[in-house]
């Protein structure tokens, strides 16, 4: 069965992404991936042949653009010099000190831990975006709730 028209697929699809994206790279930039994943995503759009897994699909040119994202940032870093500071107001500071828990993580941990949580994947899913196998995802999500947990318990 080919995809469904573009728009539909757009309103389907962009609350999940948008709440990966959030997750992955910080609500300052999740606007700028959210629309590269989209154009990206336009773009290709009409060469998808069928519509198997539309949602993985767009979660996984999702993942890479917030990889990209990252890679992007670090070479600034080096570029510039230091980390930029963050502010955060009264509100959401403990849900914004979790994220920035999340992020933190190696990288396996981080991007397992965001797609079973926020994306919901399933495990296998998970392995296939990564890099590994279903018992590694798994291994994964849990090591990062694991190290996340310590780290709030504190």
């Amino acid at each position: 069965m080919s995809p469904p028209p573009f728009q539909r697929f757009l309103d389907e699809h962009s609350g999940p992404v948008y709440r990966f994206l959030v997750a992955f790279v910080g609500a300052n930039d999740a606007d700028d991936c959210f629309q590269e994943t989209f154009l990206s995503a336009w773009r290709s759009y009409p060469r998808l042949e069928h519509d198997d897994n539309l949602r993985g699909w767009i979660l996984t040119v999702a993942h890479r653009k917030a990889l990209d994202h990252h890679r992007d940032a670090a070479r600034r870093r080096r570029t510039i010099g230091g980390e930029p500071k963050r502010t955060h107001g009264s509100t959401g500071q403990f849900e914004s000190a979790i994220w920035e828990s999340v992020r933190a993580l190696p990288p396996k941990q981080r991007d397992a831990v965001l797609h079973r949580y926020v994306s919901d994947l399933p495990y296998r899913r998970i392995g296939e975006l990564i890099g590994c196998s279903e018992a590694a995802a798994r291994r994964n999500a849990h090591e990062g709730i694991a190290k996340l947990k310590k780290e709030h318990r504190q």
